[in-house]
């Protein structure tokens, strides 16, 4: 009996290392996932605050437009002849210029 208890203490890897493998696939994940995301979005944010009047955006309801005005929090937006709307900063996704990109 003292043999199996032996052989059963000898086997048993240390704490860290039996830990290692979830560390390294959660720092892959990581690296995959989470990195390329936040770097979107802060060339998104960065792309919104550098708006101004006469750019000609994409919303993200597939509406082409033109600024032609700022209000707080919202942009006005021409997208025919005498037709302007008011959308949400965020709403927009990209400038038509960059869509190739």
């Amino acid at each position: 009996m003292n043999t199996v208890l032996f052989q059963q203490q000898t086997q048993a890897p240390g704490g860290i290392i039996s830990f290692l493998p979830l560390i390294l696939i959660l720092g892959i994940f990581y690296l995959i996932v989470f990195l390329p995301a936040r770097r979107r979005q802060k060339k998104l944010q960065m792309m919104i605050d550098n708006l101004k009047a006469g750019d000609k955006v994409i919303t993200s309801g597939g509406i082409y437009g033109t600024i032609v005005g700022f209000k707080d929090d919202r942009i006005q937006l021409r997208v025919a002849e005498n037709v302007k709307i008011e959308l949400s900063r965020s709403a927009v996704t990209a400038l038509q210029g960059s869509e190739q990109e």
